[in-house]
C-alpha cells in the first residue's frame, strides 16, 4: 500500500446508482410473509429484504393495480 493517495487526482465521476439509492422505511409485515421470503432467500441465495425489495419494484414498474376484494 502507498503512503499517500493522491485523492484529488481520482476522477470525479457521478455515481451510476445515484438514481436508485434506497431509503429505509419502516412497514409492519405478517409473519408469515416473512417467512415466505425467508424461504425464497435460502433458495435463491439473496437476502429476504432484497427479494423484498425486487417484488415490489417489478409491481411498481409493470403499474400493477391492487385488487381488493374480500372473499
Amino acid at each position: 500500500m502507498k503512503k499517500e493517495y493522491n485523492i484529488e487526482g481520482l476522477n470525479p465521476r457521478k455515481n451510476p446508482y445515484s438514481n436508485r439509492l434506497k431509503k429505509q422505511v419502516t412497514i409492519n409485515i405478517d409473519n408469515d410473509t416473512i417467512d415466505y421470503f425467508k424461504s425464497q432467500s435460502e433458495k435463491s441465495g439473496l437476502p429476504y429484504q432484497t427479494l423484498i425489495n425486487l417484488y415490489l419494484a417489478d409491481c411498481a414498474a409493470k403499474q400493477r393495480e391492487l385488487d381488493l376484494t374480500w372473499r
